[in-house]
């Protein structure tokens, strides 16, 4: 058919009396009055109808025989994938106890800081360009979490949530070079800043720059206002080695963290501050040095001599009865003569 103006008009004619059919069918309900048409109608096209599906049956069974074998073949494949999955849930003992270990030590953490913590589970780490030292963590807004709020492990300070989502959140590291918390020394109080280095140990500007510190003194968190984005009281890690004092008004120590921070695995958002400072208890004990055993070695003679020693011990109580060098026994005169039996001699004369 040629497209002209009076096919238009028959084509809009023909639409018009499809919708008037139309709505007259609905508001007649069973009693509609096209209802003799439609039977009619199912009279004249059911057999075609028919006749179509049964010529074209077979190529619909084949066709949902594909659709169904590719769907038995996701199903296979999804229980293969969870057999493996159970496979490796039981082969992982070691690991399961790990993480157990480490949740153990992040709650004890949390209680004795009286830090309120929401458990999460590293899922993702960021690209490591540009020093970029980030973290994803399996939880979001939906579990409380907000941006700039304090992350923590069972050994101290991670990081702080940078990125909330609906159900994750990034975390930038404690270690990353744009990362920066204020710190607190043990017992001496003395304030700084620590900037992390990558890699490196944490570089911590100590704001007296006459303050006594050495290697082995340890730093927590000073806190935040409002304990965002830190929460006072977090270990951060202990001195390694001390800049000489230049007397500039700040001084530089490096810190090596407490965090290993390339095998985070299980951390705790901090979602409830805690009601006071904890100051220096979440820090753990020091260990107690071990006690100096002094061994002393007498070592034998090169030659193999006897010690004057054992020359005394030898020497002592000579066995009776023998007559010792430089000793004359009783009543013997050393050279068998009497010295006075030889004056009177020489007294008489006699030859």
């Amino acid at each position: 058919m040629r497209d002209t103006r009076e096919s238009r008009l028959l084509l809009v004619l023909l639409i018009a009396i499809a919708f008037a059919l139309i709505t007259v069918d609905i508001r007649g309900g069973q009693e509609s009055p096209v209802d003799g048409a439609r039977q009619a109608a199912a009279a004249v096209f059911g057999p075609v109808e028919n006749g179509v599906a049964a010529a074209v049956d077979p190529v619909g069974n084949a066709i949902g025989a594909v659709r169904d074998s590719g769907e038995r073949h996701t199903r296979i494949a999804a229980l293969e994938r969870e057999n493996a999955e159970l496979k490796a849930e039981l082969g992982s003992d070691d690991r399961n106890r790990s993480r157990l270990r480490e949740l153990d030590s992040i709650l004890k953490t949390a209680g004795a800081g009286q830090y309120g913590i929401k458990g999460a589970q590293v899922i993702a780490i960021g690209a490591a360009q540009g020093f970029s030292w980030t973290v994803t963590v399996d939880i979001g807004a939906r579990d409380g979490v907000k941006r700039d709020m304090t992350v923590l492990n069972g050994a101290g300070l991670v990081g702080r949530v940078t990125t909330v989502g609906p159900s994750t959140s990034t975390v930038l590291l404690a270690n990353d070079p744009d990362f920066t918390v204020g710190t607190r020394m043990e017992k001496t109080d003395e304030l700084g800043f620590a900037t992390g280095q990558g890699d490196r140990p944490l570089l911590v500007q100590l704001l007296n720059g006459k303050a006594k510190v050495k290697p082995g003194d340890r730093l927590v968190t000073f806190g935040s206002a409002g304990d965002k984005p830190f929460v006072p009281g977090v270990p951060v890690g202990e001195i390694v080695r001390v800049d000489p004092a230049g007397g500039g008004l700040t001084r530089n120590v490096y810190v090596r963290p407490y965090v290993g921070f390339t095998k985070l695995d299980i951390v705790g958002v901090v979602v409830q501050a805690p009601g006071s400072d904890p100051r220096d208890m979440v820090l753990p004990p020091k260990p107690k040095p071990a006690p100096t055993v002094t061994v002393t070695v007498t070592p034998p003679p090169p030659d193999g001599r006897q010690t004057n020693a054992d020359q005394q011990n030898q020497g002592q109580k000579p066995d009776q009865g023998q007559n010792p060098q430089g000793q004359n026994p009783q009543g013997q005169n050393p050279q068998g003569q009497d010295q006075q039996g030889q004056n009177q001699d020489q007294g008489d004369g006699t030859p």
